[in-house]
């Protein structure tokens, strides 16, 4: 999948993965990551997502990547931030009270660029890659955050009814993934409401890797 891709969908402003508020599961399962306040958490792919407002609201710094500086630049228009912009090495970072957000290519982050983390939210980043780019995500995000614990968030449906993104990723390959690394312990598998996209009946199974 290239780059283009995503950036033309969002000068296209086809984000229909994007949520109004915060994801109920994310305040729902966050805990489950035991973290005390003032951990910084990584949201690989992050977009513009409501839930970076949510954590920075319950007390935690965070983390992100994303490709588009159009949804980076709207990100801290919503939450009343002027970020300081900066080059590390490849990507650039968008930095305010609490909030660092590299914009660029996910790959060209390295472990020393990010800093450290304390967990991982993955809300949409493993999800939006096509089959042959996951297991490379997957090794990259493991070594550029020395394992630290992550929720998951998963769609499980009938690959042949939809093309992603967002793509179906069953429990088979969330272990084949993850198993030599992590724990896995599946939290919760519920039916999608409406079906994805309001169109095909699918489950989203929520993951704690610890």
């Amino acid at each position: 999948m290239e780059v283009s891709f995503w950036m033309d969908r969002w000068e296209k402003r086809e984000i229909g993965f994007h949520l109004d508020e915060a994801n109920p599961i994310l305040v729902k399962h966050f805990n489950q990551l035991s973290l005390e306040k003032g951990s910084r958490v990584f949201v690989p792919l992050c977009g513009k997502t409501n839930d970076i407002g949510w954590l920075l609201s319950q007390g935690y710094r965070v983390v992100g990547a994303e490709l588009s500086e159009q949804a980076i630049g709207e990100l801290f228009a919503e939450i009343g931030e002027k970020p300081e912009i900066s080059e590390c090495g490849k990507v650039n970072r968008y930095s305010a009270k609490n909030i660092d957000i590299f914009v660029g290519n996910f790959f060209d982050l390295t472990g020393e660029i990010l800093g450290p983390v304390d967990a991982i939210y993955d809300r949409a980043a493993l999800v939006a890659l096509p089959k042959e780019m996951r297991e490379r995500y997957t090794r990259r995000l493991i070594q550029i955050t020395g394992k630290v614990p992550q929720l998951l968030l998963c769609f499980e449906y009938d690959q042949q009814l939809m093309e992603g993104p967002p793509f179906s990723i069953v429990s088979e390959e969330v272990h084949a993934h993850y198993r030599d690394s992590y724990r896995l312990v599946l939290l919760e598998r519920i039916d999608l409401p409406g079906g994805l996209k309001g169109k095909h009946p699918a489950i989203e199974s929520v993951w704690l890797l610890a």
